[in-house]
């Protein structure tokens, strides 16, 4: 049967590190064939098109709204191209990113409200939800520290909000963890990255 996990956190938490190294234990466990690798927003060629619009400089003036709503498009062809397909092939989905990540970003960050882009994702992800969604939690001044000192060159202008916004987008993970401890597991990111595998193995293999 497929599964379908997602990875969160602040940018700077590590999760591509830690996802690269779930993937290889899943594949060792089920075979290349059965993992799918994907992320947010993106994951398909139109959805990685509108990533491009999304993390441009030119989109700084950009409307919380429209933010909210270009995530939500992504993810709906997100959703009907790549993961309801594989899921229904019965591969496993690991996704760096998903609702989640909205709800935190722009409803907490942008502070439109949680409710405000649950309304907005519903018909995008129409119940199409993560078995299983994993928090990689480090403060703010951590994953900045990390991503100044491994990829400079790859800052887009979500990086370079102001620390309230991030302390906001950190504080509507934690709710939403606490609100859905069944499907949402928060992990101490500010281990050493081995640490922080084992522990989300850990996660997986008690949980699917």
């Amino acid at each position: 049967m497929g599964k379908f996990i997602s990875f969160e956190g602040l940018d700077g938490s590590g999760k591509t590190s830690v996802m690269q190294a779930i993937q290889a234990r899943l594949v060792e466990r089920l075979g290349a064939d059965k993992i799918v690798m994907t992320r947010e927003p993106g994951g398909t060629p139109l959805g990685e098109t509108i990533r491009e619009v999304l993390l441009a400089d030119a989109a700084k003036t950009m409307d919380p709204v429209t933010e909210a709503l270009l995530f939500a498009a992504s993810r709906r062809q997100h959703v009907v191209e790549k993961i309801q397909p594989a899921l229904a092939k019965q591969q496993w989905v690991l996704s760096d990113r998903f609702l989640d990540s909205s709800l935190a970003y722009q409803g907490g960050g942008r502070q439109l409200g949680v409710e405000t882009v649950q309304a907005i994702n519903a018909v995008a992800v129409n119940d199409c939800l993560p078995d299983l969604t994993i928090f990689l939690d480090v403060p703010r001044t951590a994953g900045l520290e990390r991503i100044q000192k491994h990829r400079q060159n790859q800052v887009n202008r979500l990086d370079q909000e102001q620390a309230d916004f991030y302390e906001r987008v950190r504080a509507t993970f934690l709710t939403l963890a606490q609100e859905n401890p069944a499907r949402l597991v928060v992990v101490d990111a500010t281990q050493p990255l081995a640490e922080v595998v084992a522990a989300v193995w850990q996660v997986i293999e008690t949980r699917l």
